[in-house]
């Protein structure tokens, strides 16, 4: 029988409070603290208007070579890896796939897709493509990809190679459990260990944001206001307790 890793899962308090917070606010969090692209290029949201927050399962593919891969769809299924990274989702897990950019290999499609959002499945991102659009649009399931073809995963020059492993994905290298922050702006990697100090940071940033945002609609000076200059920032913590913010 084929076994593959589960992951660590991050606390759920970590997993609610980002989802206060988006993608580009995590990305930029993240770049002045020295991460300097943890957004990942190429994959795309397909439907506009979801946002996701969940730890990432993995599955990596690799180029096809006939001394270590069988072609078949439905060929010895459970040898499949593409379908055991499934096995492990569970509620607001993402899966995250290293599809090498392929855009003739659809990773996953109809069957697998209902399978995922059964399982409560929070979304799905790939360095590639689906299949089956037509059904997999009506499941509503909020999707980051490259594209879409017809062909089914091993058609054509790539296989499932490994399950819950660090890959790399949209040029950002993903590790098993880390955070998958996505919206329409696109997909940003989180590891757990920075969660926590993003998610105080962001809230810093959202919070003068707000106050900034409010100021330039109102016809406030974009040198005082963003970024807020010193001297500001009186007015902006009289601001804060007005609303019941605190203090900074």
């Amino acid at each position: 029988m084929t076994h593959t890793p589960d992951i660590p899962r991050p606390p759920k308090e970590l997993i609610d409070a980002l989802k206060e917070i988006g993608a580009a606010t995590v990305s930029g969090t993240l770049g002045h603290m020295g991460f300097r692209n943890p957004h990942m290029v190429g994959p795309v949201p397909q439907n506009r208007g979801k946002s996701i927050v969940g730890p990432a399962l993995t599955l990596q593919f690799m180029p096809q070579r006939p001394d270590l891969f069988t072609e078949g769809e439905y060929a010895n299924p459970e040898t499949q890896l593409h379908r055991h990274v499934l096995y492990h989702v569970q509620e607001g897990d993402v899966v995250v796939v290293d599809a090498r950019g392929d855009m003739s290999s659809g990773v996953f499609g109809d069957m697998m897709s209902t399978y995922f959002k059964g399982r409560g499945g929070a979304g799905i991102v790939i360095d590639g493509c689906m299949r089956d659009r037509p059904n997999v649009e009506k499941l509503d399931l909020p999707l980051w990809l490259r594209g879409w073809t017809p062909n089914y995963h091993v058609q054509t020059g790539i296989y499932p190679n490994a399950v819950n492993v660090p890959i790399a994905c949209g040029g950002v290298t993903v590790v098993p459990g880390d955070i998958i922050v996505a919206d329409d702006d696109g997909v940003v990697v989180l590891p757990v260990a920075m969660a926590s100090k993003v998610i105080e940071e962001s809230q810093k940033h959202h919070d003068w944001e707000e106050f900034s945002r409010m100021k330039l609609m109102g016809g406030g000076s974009l040198q005082r206001y963003y970024p807020l200059h010193d001297d500001a920032r009186r007015e902006y913590e009289e601001w804060r307790k007005a609303n019941r913010l605190g203090t900074i």
